[in-house]
């Protein structure tokens, strides 16, 4: 039995010696590369933090004290020391433990946040809380892999330094990197942290020789703290946290277990909001990963933990191919540049910026820096090419809508991972952009179902400079192309029965399912026609005039039900004067718990069989002299 099945809580940790601390450290990390390994998840930030996250559960008192965890892909070992350990062979399986953070898994689980730049605010809002409510318990923020050059996390901290004798300690888990090295000028000020070694020395040095000279007692503590404060300026700029009021303490080996602990009990005894720099190294312990210089295996697939390398080689994704033609349009048009929001290589911009370095921008966990930026590079004669995940792009919504559309801005955005994702959980699907864009006065966005329309479509999005526009594709393997038998306006049409009563509208990645519907409704009768509008905002009139020529129409999207695709052509036909009836399927509106994505799109009703079903039952009761329920 190892040091790490003794462990229901943490609790357990305060009990142990440092030699078991040491083995258990190692336990640890054995369980986070073979977990890992079989299911896939984030290794590199979790290796890097398992000394810091004993520390912090020796020190402080979970749940008691609230520890929140930013980019909570970190929280791995959080997990295992909070009495999960014995669930990770369950690891972001169906049923099995989140790859984040989770409420319903545990009380030690305060926040589940899975974007970047959240903790501090959290933070913020739980140690006034406690303070109104006269409770005397710590809160614990944990940033890092990036998060720090995220705005809102400086929102907070602005507000964090006027907290007082608020307990609570904000600890920076500085590991130089989000997926790739962090970028900007906040980077480079940490990393003059991490590496400058003359801090320390200098210090001594000063010390000493007041000591030995005239002065003493506060004359001298007088002189050595604004010595202690000019040194750090000048060597190491921790000055900057300093100068917004918050007290600082580091930077400190956050490898080092004891050292850690040491400068948490000091945080700890301080009363008020403190900052602790920890120094970290992603990967720490598993060589391999530490040698990636893509992502230091940021989030891996399943891998042969001896080689490091995929135990399966998954087909060509949607992200390839928009790699691909991105650089065709870019060699072909020098007024495009590409936007990243600290993805360069998850959302396939890494080949742009390879070929034109000075035409792709990684502006760091900043999305809505990165779409007003981007505004500014349309109004100045550029055409940005800004390329998120769909879901992320949700918190640039403000942007979108004043700073692009309204100015008429030709920004052009790409958003990866669109629709059910699966295994990331609630917060990594991107089931609200289709929806939320329906807003937006001017945009027009673009669903392709295959590689060939992905090309098609992202040339015609880039054309247009006096509006915004879209292109969104789904998480995984592109399917075979799926041609037309003819274009309809800006559609095409996919497939057509002679007469027939059942006009079925699919959007983007779901299109080859409901073409599989349409043939199982076709043996009990049912005569469709299946139409791809490519361009889902604006739809075009004449695929709204022949929809309104049908007895039923069905609208299939891999995105929520309310305001979106289907929602959005209800009301196109209605504003026509049809009255036909519509029947949409698409993503209920509920947080989805992590699954494979076949899995949750079966559990929601989109699959062929379904659909068909649905057709078939409709069509039945729609016929001509039955009622309409």
């Amino acid at each position: 039995m190892g040091v790490l099945d003794s462990i229901s809580g943490p609790a357990d940790l305060r009990r142990m010696s440092d030699e078991e601390l040491t083995q258990l450290a190692a336990e640890i990390r054995e369980l986070l590369i073979c977990s890992v390994a079989a299911n896939g998840g984030h290794l590199g930030p979790n290796l890097g933090v398992v000394e810091l996250g004993i520390a912090i559960h020796r020190i402080f008192d979970s749940p008691r004290d609230r520890i929140v965890w930013d980019t909570g892909h970190q929280a791995y070992v959080h997990k295992m020391l909070t009495g999960r350990a014995n669930d990770f062979g369950s690891l972001r399986k169906e049923g099995g433990l989140s790859g984040y953070p989770s409420r319903a898994e545990s009380e030690h689980d305060w926040v589940e946040n899975s974007h970047a730049s959240t903790s501090l605010s959290y933070a913020d809002g739980m140690a006034k809380a406690n303070q109104i409510l006269g409770r005397d318990d710590h809160v614990v923020a944990v940033i890092g892999d990036g998060a720090l050059t995220g705005g809102m996390a400086w929102e907070a901290l602005n507000n964090i330094a006027m907290g007082g004798d608020r307990r609570l300690v904000v600890i920076v888990n500085d590991n130089g990197r989000s997926y790739t090295p962090t970028v900007g000028g906040l980077a480079n000020r940490l990393t003059e942290i991490r590496t400058n070694p003359k801090y320390e020395p200098a210090l001594n040095a000063i010390k000493e020789r007041l000591q030995r000279g005239r002065f003493a007692g506060p004359a001298a503590y007088d002189a050595l703290h604004a010595i202690k404060k000019g040194v750090k300026d000048a060597l190491a700029p921790q000055g900057m946290f300093e100068d917004l009021g918050l007290k600082y303490i580091g930077p400190v080996d956050g490898h080092d277990r004891q050292a850690m602990e040491h400068a948490l009990t000091q945080a700890k005894r301080f009363g008020g909001p403190v900052l602790v720099h920890a120094l970290t190294t992603k990967g720490q312990g598993y060589d391999i990963a530490v040698a990636n210089e893509n992502d230091q295996m940021h989030q891996a697939n399943p891998f042969d933990r001896e080689t490091g390398e995929a135990t399966s080689v998954a087909p060509a994704g949607w992200t390839s191919v928009f790699r691909d033609e991105i650089v065709r349009i870019a060699d072909e048009r020098p007024d495009v540049v590409g936007i990243t929001a600290a993805m360069l290589y998850p959302v396939g911009l890494d080949a742009f910026a390879d070929k034109f370095p000075d035409r792709v921008f990684d502006v760091g966990i900043a999305e809505q820096h990165a779409v007003t930026s981007a505004a500014g590079m349309a109004l100045a004669g550029l055409h940005p090419v800004v390329a998120v995940y769909a879901t992320f792009l949700n918190r640039a919504f403000d942007q979108v809508l004043l700073d692009v559309a309204l100015h008429r801005c030709g920004v052009t955005f790409v958003l990866d991972r669109a629709g059910v994702t699966g295994d990331d959980g609630p917060s990594h699907n991107g089931m609200w952009d289709m929806s939320m864009l329906q807003l937006v006065p001017g945009l027009r966005l673009a669903a392709p179902r295959d590689g060939a329309q992905l090309r098609e479509l992202l040339r015609e999005a880039v054309a247009v400079d006096d509006a915004p526009t879209v292109v969104r594709f789904a998480k995984g393997a592109v399917p075979d192309d799926v041609p037309a038998l003819e274009r309809l306006g800006v559609a095409d049409v996919l497939s057509r029965d002679d007469d027939s009563d059942v006009f079925v509208l699919a959007a983007g990645s779901l299109v080859r399912v409901a073409l599989e519907a349409a043939d199982i409704a076709r043996q009990s009768g049912a005569r469709v026609t299946v139409v791809d509008p490519r361009w889902v905002k604006p739809f075009d009139p004449a695929v709204v005039e022949l929809a309104a020529r049908h007895q039923l129409v069905v609208t299939v999207e891999d995105n929520g039900r309310q305001g979106g695709v289907g929602a959005a052509f209800t009301q196109a036909l209605r504003d026509a004067g049809s009255d036909v009836l519509v029947s949409v399927h698409g993503v209920e509106q509920e947080f989805l718990d992590h699954a494979k994505r076949d899995v949750i799109l079966d559990r929601l009703g989109l699959t062929p069989q379904a659909i068909a079903d649905d057709i078939v039952a409709r069509s039945a009761r729609n016929k001509p002299g039955t009622a309409r329920r």
